[in-house]
């Protein structure tokens, strides 16, 4: 099963349970296979609430047995430094720092970091050191968030 196959199957079951699936990561090596997915909801994540996904995804993976290999599987919350991997995530953080790398070079460069300034389903804008970069969908290998720490004083 590949990973859009798996994606499809899983994403309802977290939705019908009250989250999202932000995420999700396949590592195959033959030993230690790893299904790790990303979930999320407005009051945020904890311990429970990943047992609760991991739980019911585990019981439609028995069920439904997509995957013939032995694996391990995870589920976490987006952290800190969360991939943003639909329009909706991008539209979220509009204003925040991103990091963003390509997968085709753009005006000679592969990596991005500054603030998110628009997004649709075909492009993102990112202004980095006072120039605005638009950015194709499609040349996008990942966009994370750039976490922000505030000093307590």
């Amino acid at each position: 099963m590949d990973f859009n196959d798996l994606k499809l199957l899983i994403e309802p079951t977290v939705n019908k349970i009250g989250y999202e699936l932000t995420d999700l990561e396949m590592k195959w090596n033959g030993e230690n296979n790893l299904i790790r997915l990303f979930i999320d909801r407005p009051e945020g994540i904890g311990l429970e609430d990943c047992e609760t996904v991991s739980q019911q995804v585990g019981m439609l993976m028995d069920i439904e047995e997509p995957i013939k290999d032995d694996y391990v599987l995870e589920v976490s919350s987006p952290g800190l430094d969360r991939r943003l991997t639909k329009t909706e995530h991008y539209l979220k953080f509009l204003g925040d720092e991103v990091r963003v790398k390509l997968t085709i070079p753009q005006d000679g460069r592969r990596n991005f970091k500054g603030s998110l300034l628009t997004a649709n389903e075909d492009f993102i804008e990112v202004k980095v050191d006072g120039e605005v970069y638009k950015i194709s969908i499609d040349t996008i290998d990942f966009t994370r968030l750039v976490p922000v720490f505030k000093n307590k004083k």
